[in-house]
C-alpha cells in the first residue's frame, strides 16, 4: 500500500507541520509513503515531492514564514493562482508516486486538489482537521463551497480532538458526522524524554540552580501570552518564552513596562534540539491559550518530558491535561491564577514530581505515533484502491497540469 500526505505548510514550526511529519515517518515503517509539502528537507521514511507556490499564505501566520499573507487577506485571483499551482504540484506526486489512498492535511485548500485527483484516478482521499484553518473558514465564506464539496467527497474526516469536531460542525452544519473519526495528534516518546541532558542550556541562559517556568508556541493574540507575562510578576522564577509570531515586539514592551528581569524571549528554535532540552528542564509548561486550541503539541510535548502543565481549558486541551492529575487548569485571561497555580507546583516538589509521573504516563499510553499511526493504518487499509492492472499502478491519464 502506498500513501500520499498533502501539507500546505512546512513541517516544522507549527503543530500541524509537527503532526505531518511524524506520521508519516511513522506509518513509513510499514508502507510506502510520500508527501507533498513546501519543504525539502528530509523525513525518515518518507519521499518528497516540491509544493511549489509562487506566494506563501496561511490561515494565522507562521514563524517560517515571517512574510507570509494570510488566506483572509489574499484576491480571488491571487486564491485561484496558489490553487492551480498545487494543483500541478499534487498531479505530478500522483503520477509519479501512483498512491492507493491520499491523507490531506487541513480542510483546504489542499482538499481541493484531492477531489479533483479522485474524480479522475479513483484515489480516495481522507481529510485531517486541524482546527487552525477553522477560524479563517468562519471568517471568509469564499472559501466554503469548494470546501465543503471536498468534505463531502472524503471518505473520512480527522478532526484531532472532539472540539474540533464540534467546531467543524458549527462551520459546516453535521452532515458530515457519519464520515467523522476522532484521532489527536501524537508526540515522539522517544524524542521528547526526561533523560536529556540539560546543562549546556543551563550554562547559555544563566539558568543554574534556578527554577524554570516556558511557554512554546506561535507568538499571537490567541496563545495568551501577555497573561504569563502579568503572572510573571508573582512567580518566583525564569519564565522562558519560546517562538516567534506578531505579538512579540507587543509582548517584549510589556515586559519592559513591567520592568520584568526574569522574563526572557528565547525566539523559535526550528529543529533544534533546544528546545527538547527547555522542556526538560522546566519545572512548569504554562499554555494560557484564549481561544479554543485544537489540542496543543506542545503540551504533549512537555508532558512527555515529565512537565506538569498550567493550561486554560479550552479546546481540545482536556483530551490530554486532567486537572490535578497531570497539571492544572485556570481561567482564560487571569494571570492571578496562573500565578497561583504555578508557584503551587513550585512550592510542593513531591506534587510536581507525581504530576510528572502522570504527564509522561499518559503520552505514553494514549498519545505515542505508533499508537496513533496504527489507528490511520487500520483507516488506509480500508479505503485504499489498488487498480485492476499489472503492477497496481495509478492507470495512465493525461497529467492534470493547468497553463
Amino acid at each position: 500500500m502506498k500513501i500520499l500526505y498533502l501539507q500546505t505548510f512546512p513541517n516544522w514550526g507549527s503543530g500541524s507541520g509537527t503532526y505531518a511529519r511524524f506520521l508519516a515517518s511513522e506509518v513509513g515503517r510499514h508502507f510506502k509513503v510520500a508527501m507533498v509539502a513546501p519543504d525539502e528537507r528530509h523525513i525518515p521514511n518518507v519521499e518528497l515531492y516540491p509544493l511549489k507556490t509562487s506566494q506563501k499564505i496561511a490561515f494565522t501566520g507562521h514563524p517560517e514564514w515571517p512574510e507570509c499573507k494570510l488566506y483572509t487577506s489574499i484576491t480571488n485571483k491571487e486564491m485561484i493562482s496558489q490553487y492551480e499551482e498545487m494543483l500541478n504540484s499534487v498531479s505530478a506526486a500522483v503520477e509519479d508516486f501512483a498512491p492507493n489512498i491520499i491523507h490531506v492535511h487541513h480542510a483546504f485548500p489542499l482538499s481541493w486538489t484531492a477531489r479533483v485527483v479522485k474524480s479522475l484516478y479513483q484515489i480516495p482521499y481522507i481529510i485531517s482537521i486541524h482546527g487552525s484553518e477553522l477560524p479563517t473558514l468562519q471568517k471568509d465564506k469564499r472559501y466554503h463551497a469548494l470546501t465543503g464539496d471536498a468534505l463531502r467527497r472524503a471518505r473520512r474526516i480527522v478532526p484531532n480532538s472532539f472540539w474540533t469536531k464540534e467546531w467543524l460542525f458549527k462551520v459546516f452544519g453535521d452532515e458530515f458526522r457519519r464520515e467523522v473519526r476522532v484521532i489527536p495528534g501524537g508526540v515522539d516518546i522517544k524524542k521528547f524524554n526526561p533523560n536529556l541532558d540539560t546543562e549546556d542550556i543551563d550554562q547559555q541562559y544563566h539558568l543554574k540552580d534556578k527554577k524554570v517556568v516556558m511557554f512554546a508556541g506561535k507568538l499571537t493574540v490567541y496563545k495568551g501570552v501577555k497573561y504569563l507575562i502579568q503572572a510573571a510578576r508573582k512567580i518566583p522564577a525564569e519564565v522562558v518564552i519560546l517562538g516567534e509570531g506578531p505579538e512579540r515586539v507587543h509582548l517584549e514592551q510589556r515586559v519592559h513596562d513591567y520592568g520584568l528581569k526574569n522574563v526572557h524571549f528565547i525566539g523559535h528554535l526550528g529543529t533544534s534540539n533546544t528546545l527538547n532540552k527547555f522542556y526538560k528542564r522546566a519545572q512548569v509548561f504554562v499554555a494560557p491559550s484564549v481561544w479554543d486550541e485544537p489540542l496543543g503539541l506542545v503540551i504533549l510535548e512537555a508532558m512527555a518530558c515529565r512537565t506538569p502543565v498550567v493550561v486554560t481549558r479550552k479546546g481540545g486541551i482536556p483530551l490530554a491535561v486532567k486537572d490535578g492529575v497531570n497539571g492544572y487548569f485556570v481561567r482564560p485571561r487571569n494571570s492571578s491564577e496562573i500565578a497561583e497555580k504555578v508557584n503551587k507546583l513550585l512550592s510542593d516538589d513531591a506534587k510536581r514530581e507525581k504530576m510528572a509521573e502522570n504527564a509522561r504516563r499518559i503520552v505514553e499510553q494514549k498519545f505515542s505515533w505508533e499508537t496513533i499511526a496504527h489507528r490511520f493504518i487500520l483507516m488506509y487499509m480500508k479505503y485504499a484502491y489498488f487498480p485492476k492492472t499489472k503492477n497496481n499502478h495509478v492507470p495512465k491519464h493525461k497529467q492534470l497540469r493547468i497553463g
